[in-house]
């Protein structure tokens, strides 16, 4: 029984010195691609190279390569750059070019900002947006179509005939509403805000107050015309203004004799009629 079992052992000790002298030359494949391998190295690299830089990343950092004319140097970032999107995979972070259309992505098939000349649309960066959306040149996305909306025609106003609600028998009345939402550029355009028809009322005279404009018209410039003729002066009352105390004085003393000559004249003609004096 032992016998029988000593053959596996020489074999299984035959396996393990492969596998070691399989590692053993992986180590020395590894040295020879990398001889300037470095375990103190600078700006979050685990591990590094003088020629190519990071080879990896310390914990929690993203490796990326970058270009330096014509050469690539690995950097370990806290965070991918634009233009890239990190991956976490349980033996390095890794940042990945986004597609070439897209600026900054969330992972390769989900694009967030387009470059210049693209829209975006649920992830996609496209020439052309599809049927039923429009271009917004602000964002550079496509959006929906937004069509134009008002509200509720009000009631109709009070039959009227220039500016008068009375003293005819057919006039016009208005009705209105209000865009209550405008439209986008390729929306349905908004429809009138208002809206005129004739109208019929039953004929009455206007009372006062309801003369309409040509009425009111009217009594503004009779008002008018009596403001400024009472405005106006008169002459006897200006030639008053006008004389001084000394011709006031004479004048006045004129007219107290014209007076009593003429109360001389009544009382002689007043005498004659009774045949108390003859003449």
């Amino acid at each position: 029984m032992h016998l029988r079992l000593i053959p596996w052992f020489f074999i299984m000790l035959n396996f393990m010195e492969y596998i070691g002298s399989q590692n053993a030359s992986r180590g020395r494949r590894q040295r020879r691609m990398h001889p300037n391998v470095s375990q103190g190295c600078q700006g979050g690299c685990a591990t590094c190279s003088d020629y190519n830089g990071c080879l990896s990343c310390k914990p929690r950092l993203f490796f990326v390569l970058e270009r330096i004319g014509m050469k690539q140097i690995g950097v370990c970032l806290s965070s991918c750059p634009s233009g890239y999107y990190g991956t976490r995979y349980p033996d390095i972070n890794k940042c990945t070019k986004c597609k070439a259309d897209c600026d900054t992505c969330f992972n390769k098939n989900f694009c967030t900002k387009c470059k210049s000349g693209f829209y975006l649309h649920l992830g996609k960066c496209l020439d052309n947006c599809p049927e039923g959306l429009e271009t917004n040149n602000h964002t550079m996305e496509c959006v929906s179509i937004v069509h134009c909306e008002a509200s509720e025609w009000s009631t109709w106003s009070p039959c009227t005939k220039k500016g008068k609600t009375c003293g005819f028998k057919r006039g016009t009345e208005t009705r209105v509403r209000e865009i209550i939402q405008h439209p986008s550029a390729k929306g349905n355009l908004c429809p009138p805000t208002s809206e005129t028809r004739k109208c019929t009322v039953q004929r009455k005279k206007c009372q006062k107050g309801e003369r309409g404009k040509k009425g009111r018209e009217r009594k503004r410039k009779k008002l008018n015309k009596e403001e400024n003729k009472e405005a106006i002066p008169d002459n006897k009352s200006l030639e008053s203004s006008r004389e001084t105390p000394e011709q006031r004085e004479h004048k006045d003393k004129q007219q107290q004799k014209k007076r009593k000559v003429q109360d001389k004249q009544q009382k002689s003609s007043v005498d004659l009629f009774w045949g108390l004096k003859s003449p």
